[in-house]
């Protein structure tokens, strides 16, 4: 026996569809979802289906832009041309971009090697990025993906492929976290924090 009318099951069996919903949390956004005046309702399921149609991918970095032109990013001509940061996912983006410091350029993988799920390098965004390397003038690459078995073995791919370009390769430092304690630290954290080291 059901609990909910059709209509509703599927609303929550769709929400449940996302990452990280459960079928609780996906029972109260479809409660929730129904309780919202139409208006909003339609606003919402507007703005998706407008984003699904007019996001695509930036033809220089394959990051997330509106329409078939380049981004933001790569249309601002105040950035460091001369520096790209290459990142695992557009979120990775966000996540830089939220610092402040970084005022380069992206590439974004979509993605990291991972031999367990069946992602090669064809599955990737490297192609272009060998093609921006050789026809842009981009003196550094900047590897930011995770510190993770997958997220190094991308970094190290790729590295080895930029070597015949004579292109500086560096990789994001990573140690103890601001507010962290060192009894707390992991051994492999503990050495990346050692390997970076810096003059004060």
């Amino acid at each position: 026996m059901e609990f909910f009318p059709p209509a509703m099951e599927k609303m929550v069996e769709q929400f449940a569809r996302l990452p990280g919903i459960g079928q609780k949390t996906a029972q109260r956004l479809a409660f929730f979802m129904l309780s919202l005046p139409e208006e909003e309702v339609v606003a919402f399921s507007e703005a998706m289906r407008r984003a699904k149609e007019t996001i695509a991918l930036c033809p220089i970095c394959q990051n997330l832009t509106e329409g078939d032109g380049p981004c933001g990013i790569c249309t601002d001509h105040k950035r460091d041309e001369g520096t790209v940061c290459v990142v695992a996912d557009p979120k990775d983006v966000i996540a830089l971009e939220r610092a402040r410091e970084y005022r380069g350029q992206y590439h974004v993988l979509h993605g990291v090697l991972s031999p367990m799920n069946h992602v090669g390098p064809d599955d990737l965004h490297i192609k272009s990025l060998m093609e921006r390397v050789a026809k842009d003038g981009i003196s550094e690459v900047i590897m930011a993906t995770n510190p993770d078995t997958e997220g190094e073995a991308t970094a190290m791919y790729i590295s080895r492929l930029l070597k015949p370009f004579g292109v500086r390769v560096t990789r994001l430092a990573y140690g103890v976290p601001v507010g962290g304690h060192l009894e707390y630290a992991d051994d492999a954290t503990l050495m990346r924090a050692l390997e970076g080291r810096r003059d004060m």
